[in-house]
């Protein structure tokens, strides 16, 4: 007997007379689909207003879900970013997940995306038709001592740091915490509450030399645990860079994810020199995995 196409018939008619949006999902930080950071990309935010927005982030629930409009600062395109739980200036796998998506459409080998926290240039290396790779340029962060060094410590259930606790922001703010060993990062069970009230995304990491390990934990912004932060990637090479563990200008390869299911690659670069910091580059890898469309009804 032959097999049926479908298990069940097509429902051409399911969204009646609404619009229909359409939206990309991408694996970001991996070339392996269902693996890396999960984001949605809506190709047109234009019909949303942000409280639509917001509550489209809260039902994909993805770390973050993008939405593109039209540039109005020379850039490809300008773009909003969500969490499921408030907007962001500035994000790193939405970046390069959202470059990966233009690109394609535009059969460009660079483009640059217009965020709430300025231009952000993104260089796309291709082997045929094919993105294999991309590289964005990310804001330099600012950096100060984290004031509930105390607090945080407690919070993720560790008696101290390895190098300084610093707060970095580049849009978010993120703080790092140093570990002995990537066996006490992959231990760690922190009190996602306490971290809550503290509202900072917390970064933990080992490593040395090109290799790190990192987990990164933000219930402050509905995320438990991020499987790849790059927008922490670049903040971590200057955070290196600065206490001596790299050289300004070394490619660090940073692995994150593994602990839930979904792990995740990043790259990252900074220049300079002390604390003069030049440049700060995060790359990596994204794959189009799913398309679809969302009813909507408006009006």
């Amino acid at each position: 007997m032959a097999a049926e196409a479908t298990v069940i018939p097509g429902l051409p008619a399911w969204h009646g007379g609404s619009r229909l949006h359409a939206y990309f999902v991408c694996d970001v930080f991996t070339s392996e689909p269902l693996q890396g950071n999960q984001l949605g990309v809506f190709v047109d935010g234009r019909p949303f207003t942000s409280e639509e927005m917001q509550r489209l982030a809260r039902e994909m629930n993805f770390a973050e879900t993008v939405f593109l409009l039209p540039p109005k600062a020379g850039g490809d395109v300008s773009i909003r970013i969500f969490t499921p739980g408030n907007e962001l200036p500035f994000a790193g796998h939405p970046i390069l997940g959202t470059a990966f998506v233009v690109a394609s459409a535009l059969g460009a080998e660079a483009v640059t995306l217009e965020t709430g926290a300025g231009l952000v240039p993104v260089r796309l290396d291709r082997e045929g038709d094919r993105i294999a790779f991309g590289r964005m340029r990310q804001p330099v962060p600012r950096w100060e001592p984290y004031a509930a060094e105390p607090a945080l410590l407690d919070a993720l259930g560790v008696s101290s740091s390895r190098l300084p606790v610093e707060v970095y922001r580049n849009g978010p703010s993120h703080v790092f915490v140093a570990l002995e060993s990537e066996q006490a990062v992959a231990a760690l069970e922190p009190d996602l509450g306490a971290l809550k009230r503290l509202d900072v995304a917390a970064n933990c990491f080992a490593g040395a030399g090109r290799a790190w390990k990192s987990r990164m934990f933000y219930p402050g912004a509905g995320i438990s645990e991020d499987p790849a932060t790059g927008s922490a990637a670049g903040p971590l090479a200057v955070h290196l860079a600065r206490h001596g563990e790299i050289g300004f200008g070394d490619e660090i390869i940073i692995r994150q994810g593994g602990e839930i299911g979904r792990p995740s690659l990043l790259y990252a670069i900074a220049t300079g020199e002390g604390d003069r910091i030049d440049s700060v580059e995060v790359g990596g890898v994204a794959t189009i995995v799913a398309e679809g469309r969302f009813r909507i009804a408006q009006g």
